[in-house]
């Protein structure tokens, strides 16, 4: 089977999609400077699945290094682009480092590939939409202004994509805007793992549940949702990583219908962050201590997809819900201080 390049393939969503490629026949190489995930990630992808991925440690901000590996690897048919910058609040406190990192590992890589036919799906994010103006949100509507630095390299991103699928034919582009992914492995063997005070709800629930924080704080509760909480689409990681695979085969067989399509990758429902917490005490027996907060900056008030194209086109839905999810989360918790796998 094909050769797929998985830039950020140790880090959550990355270590996921490579499982599933495994699962799914191909031969995934990792490209990832570990600033957000460690390598001890490649054992446990290998205990899943019988198959240690080919692992290469470098920034792909670094030009030079990005165009000897593309030179050196001619039989990389497919590239699945994570590697980013990807927290909404950092984004707004350090908007320097998302623009550098976000936009140059992506020109870097097209730059790389330009003469080469290459498969491409882009790992972006719901954020394009800002809030948007209807309920659930279609590959259609409007792009609004970023709420974000970090949505706004997503926005930006596209554009860049959508221009270089115009101009280049050799390239093969899917962008998945997926929603907020949650939730682990099967096997408890690789899941979220954050480097230092995590930045998304559900790593912050179950590091709150095990002891690790003292508490979560519900950023806002007079959103104009039916509990005052903001709402998102949570979509379990393996759903999510199952699209990805989904997308490499539809470029693969021709299925495109234009050299750049977008999809929204998400369970077609919204769940506010006071629900999701109920989720989480219902589905493992284990009670939370959270307050109320006051909102934080960049977030958006609600946001769930239409999923519906993903379905006809991609031939994907999300199969796994909310109890799933955090039971998921919650034994990769355990695990994670039973067996301490990463030292």
């Amino acid at each position: 089977m094909s050769k797929i390049l998985v830039t950020g393939g140790t880090g959550y969503i990355g270590s996921h999609t490579v499982v599933e490629l495994q699962n799914a026949g191909y031969t995934p190489v990792i490209i990832d400077n570990l600033s957000n995930s460690n390598k001890g990630v490649l054992k446990q992808i290998a205990s899943i699945t019988g198959n240690s991925p080919e692992f290469h440690e470098f920034d792909l901000c670094n030009e030079q290094k990005v165009i000897e590996f593309v030179k050196n690897n001619p039989d990389i048919t497919g590239l699945i682009h994570f590697a980013a910058s990807k927290a909404v609040g950092e984004s707004v406190e350090e908007p320097i480092k998302y623009y550098r990192n976000n936009f140059f590992s992506l020109l870097n890589l097209l730059n790389a590939f330009k003469d080469r036919d290459i498969n491409f799906v882009f790992s972006s994010s719901c954020t394009v939409y800002g809030q948007p103006k209807e309920l659930p949100v279609t590959e259609s509507a409007p792009v609004q202004k970023a709420e974000s630095p970090y949505g706004n390299t997503k926005q930006v991103a596209e554009e860049i994509l959508s221009d270089t699928a115009k101009a280049f034919a050799n390239y093969h582009i899917i962008a998945l805007r997926y929603f907020n992914p949650v939730g682990a492995h099967a096997s408890a063997l690789i899941g979220e793992l954050p480097l230092g005070v995590p930045q998304n709800l559900v790593p912050f629930i179950t590091q709150t549940a095990i002891g690790k924080r003292e508490k979560v704080t519900v950023f806002g509760n007079d959103y104009d949702t039916p509990d005052g909480s903001a709402i998102r689409d949570y979509i379990h990681v393996v759903d999510l990583a199952k699209a990805h695979v989904a997308a490499i085969k539809r470029l693969e067989e021709h299925k495109a219908k234009a050299n750049y399509e977008v999809f929204n990758i998400g369970t077609g429902k919204g769940l506010s962050v006071l629900e999701i917490i109920r989720a989480f005490e219902s589905s493992t027996g284990v009670k939370l201590n959270y307050q109320i907060g006051p909102r934080r900056a960049g977030d958006i008030e609600k946001v769930w997809g239409d999923v519906s194209k993903s379905l006809t086109e991609l031939g994907w839905k999300a199969e796994l819900d909310v109890e799933e999810m955090m039971r998921s989360a919650w034994a990769w918790e355990v695990y994670l201080k039973e067996k301490n796998p990463f030292g």
